[in-house]
């Protein structure tokens, strides 16, 4: 992704001005975390993709275009009490482990590069490719481990080409649980932890 140093135009935005408003004016169920549905949090990343692609977030970029190449890197894009959404970037071989997103729902959008996805249905783990332009949703429940696909770039981080993502969590992301598989084939919650930061710890 090439920067345009283009300046955020309204750096107050939120995301209740772009929503329409039979989403903002929708009642709360009180069955549900969040008066948002997957179908809004896909939206939300989908238009803030467009932004960063735009270069309407280019100072909150690395310098210089300077993607970290060992760890994974993120900066959160809006945040509000309702939905945070966050810019991702990937590196090779640092997956997020087997977690779930606690009581928060989530989306995400693939901006460059591709993601795999390996996500509990059950009864094992089921893996997908995401790619740039690809979405997913996760609803409460979801557990998946995500990484950066292998075999792009000859197998090397190129900073001047990312694996970047866009997620959106509602309500902001607070918890996050991990797991590991049995040997029976079942799932076992091995830590909660309390965090802010999206899809693990990230730099």
């Amino acid at each position: 992704m090439r920067s345009s140093a283009i300046a955020v135009s309204s750096p107050a935005r939120t995301h209740a001005a772009r929503l329409p408003a039979e989403i903002t004016e929708r009642p709360v169920a009180s069955a549900l975390p969040t008066r948002l549905r997957p179908a809004d949090l896909l939206r939300l990343t989908d238009e803030g993709a467009e932004d960063v692609l735009a270069g309407r977030y280019d100072h909150l970029l690395p310098d210089g275009g300077a993607w970290p190449a060992d760890n994974r890197w993120a900066v959160r894009l809006l945040a509000d009490e309702e939905v945070d959404v966050w810019l991702i970037s990937w590196v090779p071989d640092r997956s997020t482990e087997l977690h779930d997103h606690a009581g928060s729902l989530g989306a995400l959008t693939v901006l460059s590069g591709a993601l795999s996805e390996f996500r509990w249905n059950g009864k094992e783990l089921r893996q997908r490719t995401l790619s740039a332009g690809d979405q997913a949703s996760f609803p409460l429940g979801w557990v998946h481990d995500v990484v950066r696909a292998p075999d792009q770039f000859a197998g090397a981080a190129d900073p001047s080409n990312p694996t970047l993502s866009v997620h959106a969590y509602s309500p902001p992301l607070t918890a996050m649980s991990y797991y590991e598989v049995t040997g029976h084939g079942t799932l076992r919650r091995s830590r909660t932890v309390l965090t802010d930061q999206p899809e693990g710890d990230v730099k």
